[in-house]
């Protein structure tokens, strides 16, 4: 299983509610601020939620982790 590595492009400022606290769960707390996770239906249903609020990039896992 690869992961995602998430990064915040726009302000969560003026967004609803649920948008700020799904970006703050994913630990995006600041513009440009990423986080890696696994990539699971989980987290790519809470992308999916702001996803004009972030860019995603497929990260491989190295072969020795």
């Amino acid at each position: 299983m690869g992961k995602l590595k998430i990064t915040l492009v726009r302000s969560t400022a003026d967004r609803r509610r649920s948008q700020q606290a799904t970006a703050r769960s994913l630990g995006l707390t600041r513009i440009r601020k990423t986080a890696v996770h696994r990539d699971t239906p989980q987290v790519r249903g809470m992308v999916a939620a702001i996803r004009h609020l972030v860019e995603v990039e497929e990260v491989a896992e190295r072969e020795g982790a």
